[in-house]
């Protein structure tokens, strides 16, 4: 079993929540997706945080393209390990 996480970049906390909803409908995951606020170095303000949504996916059955395109229906992005 090995230790696979996607890291999703949301912009905010609303996106974030309703990606990780999204996710379990869309992908049937079994475990709930983990929200990390990021706030930007430097920045203390919460309006300059991104919300990363991380998913494991210790069988690897996730398609990191598809992961991409459905971040980007929130103007997010997948990280790149």
């Amino acid at each position: 079993m090995s230790d696979v996480r996607h890291v999703l970049v949301l912009p905010d906390r609303d996106a974030a929540e309703e990606a990780a909803e999204a996710l379990a409908d869309r992908f049937g995951l079994a475990e709930e997706p983990q929200l990390v606020r990021d706030a930007l170095a430097g920045e203390d303000d919460a309006e300059d945080a991104q919300w990363l949504v991380v998913l494991r996916d210790e069988e690897a059955r996730l398609d990191p393209a598809e992961l991409d395109g459905f971040a980007g229906e929130w103007d997010g992005w997948r990280e790149e390990p």
